[in-house]
Parts: C-alpha cells; structure tokens; sequence
C-alpha cells in the first residue's frame, strides 16, 4: 500500500492520506471544495463564528471536481478511470439537481457507479464531499 499526498488538492483535515494505492486500484479519502493554502471554501459565505450563511452549490461542486481530479492525476491515474463516486451532500433537496448537473459535465460518458446521501453535517463548513475509487491501467 502506498500513500499518496498531493500537492494541489487542499490538505486534509485529519490524520489520514489524500489517497491510498492498493494493487491496482485508487483509494480516495473524503474531498471537499476546499482551496490548498487556505480555509476559503469556494462559493460559502460564513459568519463571525465560520458558520454557513449560503453557498453555491455548483461552485462547491465544481471545486469538488477540480480538486479529486487533481489527486487523481497526480497519483497517476486517469479522470476517465474513476469508477466509484460516494457523494455526500447537506442539503439533498435543494442541491441534487445541481450536483447531478455538474456531475454529468465533468464525467460525461465515463459515468462512474455512484451512490449519495445526504448527511447532517461535514468536518468543515461545506455542503459536499466526495469519496472515490479509481484503477490504474
């Protein structure tokens, strides 16, 4: 098993690796929208006390893609080669449809298993965060 740590997608917020190799298959752990370097959370307005006021979905979504694409790429697999996507949104009512937009413009025809739910609360003020598997070639 190897971990992986990429240098682009923003740090993780625990103890634990951006993704783990086993064989031929890539293990990522939860990715947020976050930014690397920083605490902005791409389309999230928070308060005085960092809680969430709004956010836009798709810029979270879009933030989401960029930054598993970025693990992904720098482990050195191929975006085409996610195979299973865990979706975890707050807010299944509002944002699906969203999610589900961004979602077919970044995977196209590729279209990976997926499964979503939809949870109380994430580690940090975002609304979406994402689990993947890929294979290498």
């Amino acid at each position: 098993m190897e971990g992986i740590d990429s240098k682009r997608a923003p740090e993780p917020v625990g103890p634990y690796p951006h993704a783990k190799r086993v064989g031929n298959l890539l293990f990522l752990s939860g990715v947020g929208p976050r930014q690397r370097g920083t605490k902005v959370i791409p389309g999230a307005t928070l308060n005085e006390l960092g809680e969430v006021v709004a956010y836009d979905i798709e810029a979270q979504c879009r933030s989401c893609f960029n930054n598993v694409r970025a693990i992904v790429e720098e482990a050195g697999a191929k975006w085409e080669n996610v195979v299973d996507v865990t979706v975890f949104l707050t807010n299944m009512r509002t944002d699906f449809s969203t999610f589900n937009r961004v979602y077919a413009e970044y995977f196209g025809e590729t279209r990976p298993c997926r499964t979503t739910v939809e949870v109380g609360a994430l580690p940090t003020p975002i609304a979406v965060e994402l689990k993947c598997i890929a294979v290498f070639e």
